[in-house]
């Protein structure tokens, strides 16, 4: 297959106003990345949305697993458009059905009071890391028929966690995890498709971070695992032509449930944005 580029997934079909179309990547998952549908959502209303305006948060929900053999659909409502901040709220569909919902808030730049009390994290650089999908690439014979077809498609965001596992088998370990991520393939410097972006990676590593202290991996056949709802806040500016630090945690899981929440920060030590994120985590017989 030929190199896949990541600003290639967010170039939406426009059906008519208000309405676009996004083909689906299959990341050889059991479902549709969640992150697809997050980028793509944003990209649909950022196009809806006058210039000089950029998104500042976003709230989702999840509410059926997507196909990835199949495009979806983006309905975007314009909710509110005054001075300062545009709302918006997007539904995605597939077969006639709503599989996700978004409401996202965009706003002009403005000066204003600013602090940060948020320490990046001190952990080896992205230099010292290898890139997580070589060791895919060296056990390529160990994977799944899937994920062997669909390892092109993990490429265009590459990622590399401090301290991984390496491992097929899963092992308890704390509920936090560091990532280091960029695109492979510069992309231009348009803010809005960093943020759409930024947002699919988001999901990359995010609610398996729950299932670290239970030594559990996504993979295992006994275990059920769906995103409900996904957040995000964009403090500055963010350019994935270079390096950002996703630091994530895990607070608490119960009741089928697991919570993380993340932080993102530039080389320069800014909090970039932020995440939180909820999700089923079920055991189920494996019979």
């Amino acid at each position: 297959m030929s190199e896949v580029k990541m600003s290639s997934l967010f170039e939406l079909e426009s059906i008519e106003q208000g309405l676009f179309r996004g083909q689906s990547w299959d990341l050889g998952f059991r479902a549709l990345f969640g992150g697809q549908v997050l980028g793509q959502a944003l990209a649909a209303a950022y196009r809806t949305v006058e210039a000089g305006r950029s998104v500042h948060s976003f709230h989702t929900y999840f509410l059926l697993p997507g196909d990835a053999k199949k495009p979806v659909v983006y309905d975007v409502e314009v909710v509110r458009d005054g001075r300062s901040f545009s709302a918006r709220r997007v539904k995605a569909i597939q077969d006639g059905r709503n599989i996700f919902y978004m409401t996202a808030s965009f706003q002009i730049a403005e000066e204003g009071m600013s602090h940060q009390y948020a320490p990046m994290p001190e952990v080896p650089g992205p230099d010292e890391l290898a890139s997580d999908i070589s060791f895919y690439e060296q056990n390529f014979d160990r994977l799944s028929t899937g994920m062997q077809e669909a390892l092109s498609y993990h490429r265009p965001i590459d990622i590399r966690t401090v301290d991984a596992a390496h491992s097929f088998k899963a092992q308890q370990r704390e509920p936090y995890r560091h990532v280091w991520l960029k695109v492979r393939d510069a992309m231009s410097s348009d803010l809005g498709l960093h943020q759409a972006t930024l947002a699919y990676a988001s999901d990359y590593h995010f609610l398996s971070t729950s299932l670290q202290p239970h030594g559990l991996a996504v993979s295992d056949k006994g275990l059920r695992m769906a995103t409900i709802d996904h957040a995000m806040w964009f403090h500055q500016p963010v350019n994935l032509n270079d390096w950002l630090l996703y630091a994530m945690e895990s607070p608490f899981s119960g009741n089928s449930r697991g919570i993380v929440r993340g932080q993102i920060f530039n080389q320069s030590g800014e909090l970039v944005a932020s995440t939180m994120q909820e999700g089923m985590m079920r055991k189920v017989s494996e019979s």
